[in-house]
């Protein structure tokens, strides 16, 4: 009698158990990475709001509290700020908003940064303002009164 060549029934399902036990150590590696990565893009990207907010006080004498003022000035000068800063599209997993601060119109700002999908874009909410120092929360929005990213 001819022996059929081949893989098992049993070899076969011992080669899946394997795959799924390594997959199921790698994804949650993967997620984490792609989460701190958000993050780390999220601070990146606080720190050049501040700067674009600091060189447009040079330039303007006051703070503003809208993304656009840094994006597209009115006077047709070179924009502060390059990209897209659309604050309903996410940005590598996070949302900014730029206001102004309790000083008043002009006189400073705040800029948040928040999760799209807590707890799966990031875990963290980030905060700064004019003094740019920039504070962490986890699980939720950050404030003022939340301690910096350094402690």
């Amino acid at each position: 009698m001819k022996k059929n060549s081949g893989f098992t029934l049993i070899e076969l399902m011992i080669v899946v158990a394997i795959i799924a036990i390594i997959a199921a150590i790698a994804i949650p590696s993967l997620l984490r990475s792609r989460i701190q990565s958000n993050e780390s893009a999220a601070i990146g990207n606080l720190k050049a709001m501040v700067g674009a907010n600091v060189a447009y006080h040079s330039a303007n004498y006051q703070y503003t509290g809208a993304i656009a003022d840094l994006t597209t000035p009115a006077d047709g000068s070179p924009p502060f700020l390059d990209g897209t800063w659309d604050p309903a599209v996410a940005k590598s997993g996070y949302l900014f908003v730029l206001a102004d601060g309790p000083g008043g119109a002009g006189a400073d700002f705040i800029i948040n940064a928040d999760p799209e999908a807590m707890n799966r874009t990031g875990v963290k909410g980030f905060f700064t303002d004019t003094t740019g120092i920039i504070r962490w929360a986890a699980g939720a929005p950050a404030t003022v009164a939340d301690p910096p990213i350094s402690e």
